[in-house]
């Protein structure tokens, strides 16, 4: 909760230095409360264990959050119930006139196709288009990062000789940034994936920021100029068992993957894995609903964003 002090307090400019969350009394005074609107788009083909992990991550928060789950209507999930899907989920034609606070894109299993070749790309398209209208600050996570500096930016996505799994050490290039208030000065954070954004393309675009990177992972968060959108490569929602289970479920598929690196003890997959990203995830969940959400999204939501 932010930290409430009289008008004119000297502390108030170096406590806003620090990006420490205050407030003043005459704010304080007029300030209304009311939910945060925060929207889901849940790419991912295990809905029920995404859903969960993201409003985990978005829970550590004392904010009143009100969260839309929203899935595409080009295209149905084979692997969740629709019963579960008729009760939770909405179709973006369901949720197109209304406006949120936030809105968050999941990942999606499509690395191996071209954009064009997603089942859902024009739906897609049309979404993260409408996003700029009717989203204050959008968060796109793995795929959804890669889809959307494509389709924004033109950025390619490059495929990768084989797939990164992993847990993998990060460093800022933006420590001061709001998003990243809390971190240290180096963190690990999970990827899964086929593909990679390369960080040579994204500097070439000036409305563009690459925020931290990996020397092994490549870059991990870019956000554009006005912070209204932000691009994570990784998973920083996941369990610790989620990669776990992904590598269970490609060895059963015959696929003879890698195992995931930095993330069991000792490389032994018969061991249970180290979780070692909670802290961050927490903290970049909590950064992105604070400062790019709550202090700056309008209180009357029906307004033009």
């Amino acid at each position: 909760m932010p930290v409430k002090i009289a008008d004119g307090l000297p502390a108030q400019s170096i406590l806003e230095n620090e990006h420490i969350f205050i407030m003043t009394e005459h704010r304080a005074l007029h300030q209304d409360i009311r939910p945060l609107k925060i929207g889901i788009l849940n790419l991912m083909p295990t809905k029920v264990a995404t859903e969960t992990q993201i409003l985990r991550s978005l829970s550590n928060t004392p904010l009143q959050i009100e969260v839309t789950l929203v899935q595409t209507s080009t295209y149905t999930s084979r692997n969740t119930s629709s019963e579960h899907l008729l009760n939770f989920y909405k179709t973006f034609d369901e949720i197109k006139n209304l406006n949120f606070d936030g809105f968050i894109i999941t990942g999606a299993p499509v690395e191996h196709l071209d954009f064009e070749q997603v089942d859902y790309w024009d739906e897609m398209c049309e979404i993260m288009e409408w996003t700029k209208t009717h989203a204050h600050s959008t968060f796109h996570i793995c795929w959804a990062a890669q889809a959307a500096l494509y389709y924004h930016y033109g950025i390619p996505k490059y495929p990768l000789p084989e797939k990164l799994s992993g847990v993998f050490l990060h460093t800022l290039l933006t420590p001061k940034s709001r998003l990243f208030r809390g971190f240290d000065s180096e963190f690990w954070a999970p990827h899964s994936r086929h593909t990679e954004v390369r960080r040579e393309d994204i500097e070439k675009v000036p409305q563009l920021k690459v925020m931290a990177v990996s020397d092994e992972a490549g870059v991990y968060a870019v956000c554009s100029e006005d912070s209204r959108q932000f691009f994570i490569t990784g998973h920083s929602e996941y369990d610790a068992d989620t990669l776990a289970l992904e590598y269970k479920r490609d060895l059963d598929k015959g696929l003879d993957p890698k195992i995931p690196a930095h993330y069991f003890p000792d490389n032994d997959p018969t061991k249970p894995p180290v979780m070692r990203w909670r802290a961050h995830s927490t903290l970049i969940y909590t950064n992105w609903l604070n400062y790019f959400v709550y202090q700056t999204t309008p209180f009357d939501i029906s307004e033009k964003i």
